[in-house]
């Protein structure tokens, strides 16, 4: 059972939310907050295996939310999916970097929501392709006027490097093991073996760190 709390300053939005999924045989909707405050108190006694966060409220929003709940002790297993509208995506950049698994768009249909709480449960990243691929170029150009890659880059074999880089490109690990010819499971050992060496959460991390590097320039090779 995938324990879900929304987290939106709309009440009406809330118990939307908490219908639709409450209604699914594999989720259970374990709390509602308001706003970002409420938020981390209620994760933390709640415990959630994910977190659907609106990102602007009043008082504290929901990039600090997720940043204060993904940082508490015993977090880890905790995934937010954060909301967004298509007009606001230097929040979403900012949620990503901060650790959320991913976003989804306020006019997603039901299906979307329900599905995006799936994949982010199993701790996968949620990254459409029609918005991630314009919010990795726009921003990683803004904020990267020196990048410097991490000194735990260098301790990647050249096929792990490679992984990362693919991983970047959006590509599955299936994709992946297509591309380079190998198995899959061989796949997931290098992505365990990247997250491991770079201290990452998830896929959302390892593609913010690739950008924000310079191992990916954004418009090269079709990225």
């Amino acid at each position: 059972m995938i324990k879900v709390m929304i987290v939106d300053d709309q009440t009406i939005v809330r118990a939307g939310f908490a219908a639709l999924l409450d209604a699914q045989p594999d989720i259970s909707v374990v709390g509602e907050a308001g706003d970002g405050r409420e938020a981390v108190r209620m994760a933390a006694t709640d415990r959630p295996d994910v977190v659907v966060m609106d990102i602007r409220m009043p008082g504290m929003d929901g990039i600090e939310a997720t940043r204060r709940i993904l940082a508490r002790p015993g977090a880890d297993g905790v995934r937010v999916l954060v909301l967004t509208t298509f007009d606001v995506d230097e929040y979403v950049y900012e949620a990503l970097s901060v650790g959320a698994s991913g976003f989804l768009l306020k006019d997603a249909t039901a299906d979307e929501l329900v599905s995006a709480v799936r994949v982010v449960a199993r701790g996968d990243s949620l990254l459409a392709p029609q918005v991630t691929g314009r919010l990795i170029r726009e921003f990683t150009q803004q904020r990267r006027n020196r990048p410097q890659a991490p000194e735990a880059l260098s301790t990647l074999t050249a096929r792990e490097t490679e992984v990362l880089v693919l991983i970047a490109g959006g590509l599955s690990n299936g994709e992946i093991a297509a591309r380079l010819v190998v198995s899959e499971h061989t796949v997931k050992t290098h992505v365990a073996r990247v997250f491991t060496k770079l201290g990452l959460r998830d896929r959302a991390q390892a593609v913010m760190l690739a950008y924000e590097s310079g191992l990916v320039v954004p418009g090269a090779n079709g990225t």
